[in-house]
C-alpha cells in the first residue's frame, strides 16, 4: 500500500487509566483502528498535562502517577478517519478528540 498527498491528523487526547471493557483504552483504540482498516497509529505517553477538570498529571511527583496523558495519533485519508469517528464516539468517554489536516509525504510497505 502507498499512501500520499492530502489527509488527515486524528488525535485523541486521553488519560492512562482510561478503560475500555476491562482493557486500556489507548490500547482498544489502537486495536479498532487496526480492525477498520486505518494505515496506522502510534501512543504516545505525556510527562505532564491536564485536562478538563484541571487536574495536574505528572510523572515528576514523589508518588508514581498513575494516570499521565495519552494521545492516540492517525493519520489517514479523511475518508477513513470520518468513517472510524462513530467507534470513537462510542469509545472515549472523557477526553478531546481533534483532526487537523496533515501533508503525507511517504507512507509505504512492501
Amino acid at each position: 500500500m502507498k499512501l500520499q498527498g492530502n489527509g488527515k491528523l486524528l488525535r485523541i487526547f486521553i488519560g492512562e487509566r482510561d478503560r475500555w471493557h476491562g482493557q486500556p483504552l489507548y490500547e482498544a483504540i489502537v486495536a479498532r483502528a487496526r480492525e477498520h482498516g486505518l494505515a496506522g497509529a502510534t501512543v504516545i505517553r505525556g510527562l505532564l498535562g491536564f485536562g478538563a477538570h484541571s487536574r495536574l498529571h505528572s510523572s515528576k511527583v514523589l508518588r508514581l502517577s498513575t494516570d499521565l496523558p495519552v494521545v492516540v495519533e492517525i493519520v489517514d485519508t479523511e475518508d477513513k478517519i470520518q468513517a472510524f469517528l462513530p467507534v470513537l464516539d462510542e469509545m472515549v468517554e472523557e477526553g478531546m478528540i481533534t483532526i487537523e489536516h496533515a501533508t503525507i509525504i511517504a507512507y509505504r510497505h512492501g
